[in-house]
């Protein structure tokens, strides 16, 4: 797959760039490329991004970061089946933990919340940092909602973190979690709280909490640029069509000049 000139492989973390130093310098320096487009694509075009992740595969399936770069690729391409399996690689080069609460999730996306639920209850979660349990505290609460136990899923995201005033990079995402399964028990009120608190705490937009608030709330945002299309849309339509009197002016006019209209003093 092409890659942009700009692009040297030097832009990739210190980290990575160390564990590829176990290959060949011009290698190291394809794989290196291929990384950074699956990085800057994952978001805003995840089949592109897995495109470069599965040459960077190809290049290099024993290194750890690739493994991982992968799985991330075809995480974001609901891949889960594939995805659970390079995460499990890249476990197993590394021994970390930090990957558990994707594996988890895979397992959701697989449709086998029990199996997430199994996993957030394995020690393997307490090696994770406090961001790393609490995305492994979503993950529990999606699979108690896949299970339709909302309740129980409401109990899983109650924590000293959604307690919390301090605004952290979780913040947002547990908070608006922790609304969302509020709003599906009917629990309306105390949604539209959270739904606030979750809009304060989004600076960088990751949720749509901002559109739920204002749904809630009776709010109905148009977009002005299908507003001005539908009104060109309407004039056209109106330029389309003959006015009235345009129609009958042209009628009168052709009736006085073959003389069969009838005259204000005809009798008929």
């Amino acid at each position: 797959m092409p890659i942009p000139e700009d692009v040297t492989g030097d832009e990739i973390d210190k980290d990575v760039r160390q564990e590829l130093q176990s290959l060949p310098k011009t290698l190291a320096e394809d794989v290196a490329r291929n990384l950074v487009m699956v990085a800057r694509l994952i978001d805003e075009d995840p089949e592109g991004a897995y495109g470069y992740a599965r040459v960077a595969l190809r290049l290099a399936s024993r290194v750890a970061a690739v493994r991982e770069a992968a799985g991330f690729a075809a995480y974001a391409n609901q891949k889960y089946a594939e995805a659970l399996a390079e995460f499990r690689a890249a476990r197993r080069m590394t021994g970390g933990a930090e990957l558990w609460p994707l594996m988890a999730d895979c397992e959701r996306g697989l449709g086998r919340p029990e199996k997430a639920l199994d996993m957030a209850g394995a020690p393997e979660v307490q090696k994770l940092d406090k961001a790393g349990q609490v995305e492994m505290r979503l993950v529990a609460a999606g699979a108690r909602r896949d299970m339709g136990q909302l309740d129980a899923a409401i109990v899983t995201l109650q924590s000293p973190e959604l307690a919390s005033h301090a605004v952290q990079p979780w913040t947002a995402r547990l908070r608006y979690a922790y609304a969302d399964a509020l709003f599906a028990t009917g629990r309306q009120d105390e949604a539209r709280e959270w739904f606030a608190k979750a809009v304060e705490a989004d600076k960088d937009g990751s949720t749509d909490a901002s559109d739920r608030l204002a749904e809630l709330d009776g709010v109905e945002f148009v977009d002005a640029l299908d507003e001005a299309e539908a009104e060109a849309e309407a004039e056209a339509e109106r330029a389309d069509e003959p006015a009235d009197d345009v129609v009958n002016e042209d009628v009168v006019k052709a009736g006085d000049e073959d003389g069969d209209l009838p005259s204000a003093g005809d009798d008929d």
